[in-house]
C-alpha cells in the first residue's frame, strides 16, 4: 500500500469511528479528489461501499500508533509574564488547558498511552497523572539542556511515536490512530518567523531545514516518529559525545543528521489550523480573553500600581535572568519600566520590608532614582527602565574610580538601618540550611570555613566602623550612563555592615590580582588608607567571596543552576584567605 492509498483509506478508517472534528493534511483533502485511488482500495477488497473492510483494518495494523511524547519542561522564558506564575502548557485558551487539550485530542484518536516530560514548575503537572492517567517522566536539567535532554529522559517511549509540545494549538484534531511514515507538521507562508523551515522533494521528503527563512514550508506542530526513526534518533543524541546539541532543540540535531536517518516528511495543513503562542501578545490576539483578564497577580500588581487597565500594559520584553530574581521590561503610555519577580527561595535569605527600606533610602540619597514601588510581601518590584547605560568595565581604572565615588558617596551618608549582612554570620545559617536537605554537603569545604572564620576574627575591632551599604556590587548592578552619571540598583542585600562587603564584592567579581585589588582599595580609602584598614577591606575580599560562594551552594540546594560563578566565588575566597594568612605569618 502505497502513501496516498494509506491517506484515502485511514481517511475512511476514522469516518467509521464517527471522527468529525478531524483536521486533515492537505495530501489527504487532495486524494479525497482522485476516484483512481479509491477504485484501487476497492478492487483490493479493503474498501466497500466508501467504507473501511476488515482487509481495510488488516492493511492498516502495521502502521498503528503507539504512543506519544509530550515535552512540557521548558520554562517559555520568552511568555513572560504570564510563564513565570505557571508553566506555559498550563495556560488556558479559549476556555481549555494547552496540555489538555492536547491529551484529549490524543485519547479521541485512540492513543491513550501518553508520557509527559516535566522540569519547569513540574509539580503544576502532576495532576495529570491521576486526571488522565499519563507517565511523567523528570528532566532535572531543563535549565541547562534543552529539549534533546527530555527526549532521551524519555528515549524508551520512543517508538512509533507522536512529539508533541505542549503548547501547541490545534483548531481540530491533527491525530491518528495510524501513521505511514515519519513526519514534521506545517503550513507553506510568506512569513519569516523565528522557526525552522522545511525544503522538500516532489515526494514531500525533507531534504533541508533551516530557520528564520523568508516564507516556506514552516514546520509547526507535532511530528511523528516511527520505531526506526526513533532508533536512530536516539543513536544520534547518544554519539554526540561533546554535546554539541545538548542545549539546542531537536530540530537541529535532524537537520544535521537528515542523510543518517530515515525519511522525514513534510505533512502540510492549512493555514490558520496549528497555533504556537511564543509571546503574551500572540495569545492576547488569539484569545481575546486576555486583553482584559489573563488571571495574572502579575498583571494585577502592575495594574493596582499605575491605575490602569490591563490591556494598557503592552510590549513584554524578558531581562536576562538574574542569579536571585527575573525581570522584563513592560510599556505603559508609551513609557518603559521593570518589574523584579522574585526567584524561588529567596523569601528564606533575603527580608523584604528591609530592601524597601533600603530602596528608599537610596532613592533619598540620590544613588538609585529607578525605584516606583515594591510589595513586601511578595518581594515583587516596579522601576523606572533605564534605556541608555553601560556596565564597568572592570579592565579600565577609569571606570573603577566612577564606582568609588558612589561607594564613598554612600557609605558616607548618613543613612541608618537596623538591619544590614552579617556575611560570617548569613554564611554560616545558610550552611545549616544546605546541610539540612544533606548532611554531607559540605564536609568538602570546612578547610575553606576555618580560614575565612580566622580573618573574621582579625578584623573584629580594628576600627573600621559600619555604615548604610549595598551588599552586591557586582558589574551587574551598575548603569553608567551616556552622560557618565552612575546608578547603583538592585538593594536586596543592603544594610548597615561593614563597607568592607561593598568594596570586597567588585574586586571579587571582577577576579583582580592582589595588586589590583590593592590599588583599588587604596583609591577608595584615600586618606584614610593604612596597613590596618588595607589588611580589613583585602580581608572582605575573602569573606564575602565565602559568602557568595554559599550562598550559591544553598540556591542549588533549590534547584537553581549558579554555573561558573559558584567556583569563581570558591576561587576567589581560597586565593585571598590563603594569601593574607601567609602574609600575616611573614
Amino acid at each position: 500500500m502505497n502513501r496516498n492509498e494509506f491517506k484515502l483509506l485511514n481517511y475512511y478508517y476514522n469516518l467509521s469511528m464517527g471522527r468529525k472534528n478531524l483536521l486533515l493534511d492537505n495530501q489527504t483533502k487532495h486524494i479525497l479528489n482522485n476516484p483512481r485511488i479509491e477504485d484501487m482500495l476497492v478492487d483490493s477488497g479493503m474498501l466497500l461501499n466508501k467504507k473501511i473492510t476488515e482487509k481495510g483494518l488488516e492493511a492498516l495494523e502495521p502502521y498503528k500508533v503507539d504512543n506519544a511524547v509530550i515535552l512540557a519542561a521548558g520554562a517559555a522564558t520568552r511568555f513572560i509574564p504570564l510563564s513565570l506564575e505557571q508553566p506555559k502548557g498550563l495556560f488556558e485558551v479559549k476556555g481549555e488547558k494547552l496540555i489538555e487539550r492536547k491529551i484529549k485530542q490524543l485519547h479521541e484518536a485512540g492513543i491513550t498511552d501518553i508520557t509527559v516530560v516535566l522540569g519547569y514548575k513540574k509539580e503544576m503537572f502532576f495532576y495529570l497523572s491521576d486526571k488522565y492517567n499519563v507517565n511523567l517522566v523528570i528532566n532535572d536539567d531543563y535549565q541547562s539542556k534543552n529539549n534533546i535532554e527530555s527526549l532521551y529522559k524519555a528515549r524508551l517511549d520512543l517508538k512509533n511515536t507522536y512529539v508533541c509540545a505542549c503548547d501547541d494549538y490545534f483548531t481540530k484534531n491533527p491525530f491518528n490512530q495510524y501513521e505511514y511514515d515519519s513526519f514534521y507538521a506545517g503550513y507553506e507562508t510568506t512569513e519569516k518567523v523565528d522557526e525552522m523551515y522545511a525544503t522538500t522533494d516532489n515526494n514531500d521528503r525533507i531534504i533541508d531545514m533551516q530557520k528564520g527563512q523568508p516564507g516556506g514550508e514552516l514546520l509547526l506542530g507535532h511530528s511523528y516518529w516511527t520505531k526506526e526513526f526513533s532508533k536512530k534518533f536516539i543513536k544520534c543524541v547518544e554519539d554526540d559525545k561533546a554535546g554539541k546539541y545538548s542545549q539546542k532543540f531537536w530540530e537541529w540535531l535532524v537537520k544535521d543528521n537528515l542523510k543518517n536517518l530515515p525519511d522525514f516528511y513534510f505533512k502540510e495543513y492549512p493555514v490558520n489550523q496549528i497555533f504556537e503562542f511564543d509571546y503574551f501578545e500572540q495569545l492576547r490576539a488569539f484569545d481575546h480573553e486576555y486583553v482584559g483578564h489573563a488571571h495574572s497577580n502579575i498583571l494585577r500588581n502592575i495594574k493596582l500600581v499605575f491605575r490602569c487597565d490591563e490591556e494598557d500594559i503592552v510590549d513584554f520584553r524578558t531581562v536576562s535572568e538574574g542569579m536571585t530574581n527575573t525581570s522584563f521590561i513592560f510599556k505603559i503610555n508609551g513609557v518603559d519600566y521593570i518589574y523584579r519577580h522574585p526567584g524561588d527561595g529567596t523569601e528564606k535569605i533575603v527580608n523584604r520590608r528591609n530592601e524597601k527600606h533600603s530602596l528608599i533610602t537610596a532613592k533619598e540619597i540620590n544613588v538609585d532614582p529607578t525605584y516606583i514601588y515594591m510589595d513586601v510581601n511578595e518581594g515583587w518590584k516596579i522601576s523606572k527602565f533605564i534605556p541608555s547605560f553601560r556596565e564597568p568595565d572592570y579592565d579600565n581604572f577609569e571606570d573603577s574610580k566612577k564606582i568609588i565615588k558612589v561607594l564613598q558617596k554612600l557609605h558616607s551618608s548618613d543613612a541608618t538601618a537596623d538591619y544590614g549582612m552579617r556575611p560570617w554570620d548569613d554564611a554560616v545559617a545558610m550552611e545549616k540550611l544546605i546541610t539540612e536537605k544533606d548532611s554531607h554537603a559540605f564536609e568538602q569545604y570546612e578547610d575553606l570555613k576555618k580560614k575565612i572564620e580566622v580573618l573574621y576574627k582579625q578584623t573584629l575591632g580594628d576600627g573600621v566602623k559600619k555604615c548604610f551599604c549595598h551588599g552586591d556590587t557586582y558589574k551587574h548592578n551598575w548603569m553608567i550612563e551616556p552622560n557618565g552619571h552612575v546608578i547603583l540598583i538592585d538593594w536586596e542585600y543592603s544594610g548597615y555592615s561593614d563597607p568592607g562587603i561593598d568594596v570586597g564584592y567588585y574586586i571579587v567579581d571582577a577576579m583582580y590580582d592582589f595588586d589590583t585589588a590593592e590599588k583599588f582599595i587604596k583609591t577608595y580609602l584615600d586618606e584614610k588608607y593604612t596597613e590596618v584598614t588595607d589588611f580589613h577591606f583585602m580581608a572582605y575580599v575573602a569573606i564575602i567571596a565565602y559568602y557568595w560562594f554559599v550562598w550559591a551552594l544553598y540556591r542549588e540546594s533549590c534547584g537553581a543552576n549558579m554555573g561558573e560563578s559558584l567556583d569563581n566565588w570558591r576561587v576567589m575566597a581560597e586565593r585571598y584567605s590563603d594569601y593574607l594568612l601567609k602574609r600575616e605569618e611573614k
